[in-house]
């Protein structure tokens, strides 16, 4: 669906290079989980892929086109919620009458469902709301967008625990065959459940790009005080009851995926998971 072909960007007043030769690729009918460090380049990623910020040099390419030129067939087919926005102070029933014949696959039906998973409704006005309210109506304008291509930024950032909670049912509810979800977070709590593949990169690669299942057919994680079982780790980073622990799946156990353990794996020894994950032989 979205390929990244080699693209190098860079501020205008800064003379570092915010990504530098990346390419990646994006598939139908998955949610992707996106992290990488401060500054590792996430959210310019994300403008990038929509149309909103051009490439020094390489392109991005939506079905084969090219998104920088902004077609018209592209910009229907894809939403972006951004980590900060403004709504104006009118009523959601007239932002919705203004803003949803830009997408054709609009549905107002949908609109309520997702309304509803977060205990609002359509008669409200944008300009009495918390940031956390406008999150949530905006995330649900987004999702009733029917957007082949939907990103979030931080979505869950704003939110209260029940949000989060009624967050991740709103991105399973929406979730489909012909559309695919990026989420860029470092709350990775908040979306560990509801990702099916996980993307971890700095500003030059693509440090991990696996699905979950794959994950954890290759790698086995758990929590544990036991010394003898922390020497055999992976990688392992401090738990309240001790360590959490990453191996080698050898045994082919089911465990639930950690990402911030796989995070921090990722950053520190990238070259020792790709050769787990893609052996050369």
């Amino acid at each position: 669906m979205i390929k990244v072909d080699n693209i190098s960007f860079s501020y205008r007043k800064s003379k570092k290079k915010v990504l530098q030769d990346f390419s990646l690729s994006l598939d139908s009918g998955r949610v992707y989980g996106l992290l990488g460090k401060n500054g590792a380049g996430k959210s310019t990623l994300l403008y990038l892929m929509t149309g909103l910020l051009i490439p020094k040099r390489g392109k991005v390419l939506y079905q084969g086109l090219d998104v920088r030129r902004r077609l018209p067939m592209t910009l229907k087919d894809m939403f972006l919620v951004p980590e900060e926005f403004e709504l104006p102070s009118v009523s959601l029933i007239s932002y919705v009458e203004l803003n949803s014949p830009f997408y054709p696959r609009f549905s107002k039906e949908d609109m309520v469902k997702y309304l509803h998973l977060f205990e609002m409704d359509m008669d409200i006005n944008l300009g009495a709301l918390s940031m956390g309210q406008k999150k949530k109506v905006f995330m649900s304008f987004a999702l009733a967008t029917n957007t082949p291509f939907l990103v979030m930024d931080e979505p869950t950032n704003g939110l209260d625990i029940p949000g989060k909670s009624q967050f991740r049912k709103f991105i399973a509810s929406g979730m489909s065959d012909d559309k695919t979800i990026l989420i860029s977070t470092h709350q990775v709590r908040d979306i560990d459940k509801i990702l099916d593949h996980v993307l971890i990169m700095d500003n030059t690669r693509v440090l991990l790009n696996e699905s979950t299942v794959d994950i954890c057919r290759k790698l086995f994680f758990s929590e544990s005080d036991d010394r003898s079982l922390a020497e055999k780790a992976l990688y392992m980073i401090p738990s309240i009851k001790g360590n959490f622990l990453m191996f080698p799946n050898e045994n082919e156990e089911d465990s639930e995926i950690n990402l911030e353990l796989l995070f921090g794996a990722a950053l520190s020894m990238p070259d020792k998971l790709k050769d787990l994950f893609h052996p050369i032989l």
